[in-house]
């Protein structure tokens, strides 16, 4: 991928379309990502890094941007990301590793902390 911004935005778009076709689809959709993205007895940073880690496994380009910017958004660690990639590339083995470097890339274009 060459820009994760640019892949957010080009998703965007669609999903507005999708939601003029599909309203009652969508309005479930958001209606779930409401009811989970505040703390509880998990962070909504925890659950953000489990939603990547998610992304990552299933090798979803748009779940890499989408959550990468959300964890930028959210101040997520270089260190807390890193550690995620960790549990995401020993769950999913080498797949999952190619995709963890994507992330970081999509983590890194949206403003995420560069290795020093």
């Amino acid at each position: 991928m060459d820009s994760y911004k640019e892949l957010a935005n080009q998703i965007s778009a669609k999903v507005k379309d999708i939601k003029q076709s599909a309203p009652d689809t969508m309005q479930g959709f958001y209606q779930m990502s409401s009811a989970i993205n505040g703390d509880g007895a998990l962070t909504s940073k925890t659950k953000e890094l489990m939603a990547m880690a998610i992304g990552i496994a299933a090798r979803c380009q748009g779940c890499l941007a989408f959550h990468a910017k959300a964890c930028v958004k959210m101040g997520v660690t270089r260190a807390e990301f890193m550690e995620m990639l960790q549990v995401a590339i020993y769950m999913g083995g080498g797949p999952s590793l190619m995709t963890a470097a994507e992330a970081l890339q999509a983590y890194e274009e949206f403003g995420g902390e560069k290795a020093i």
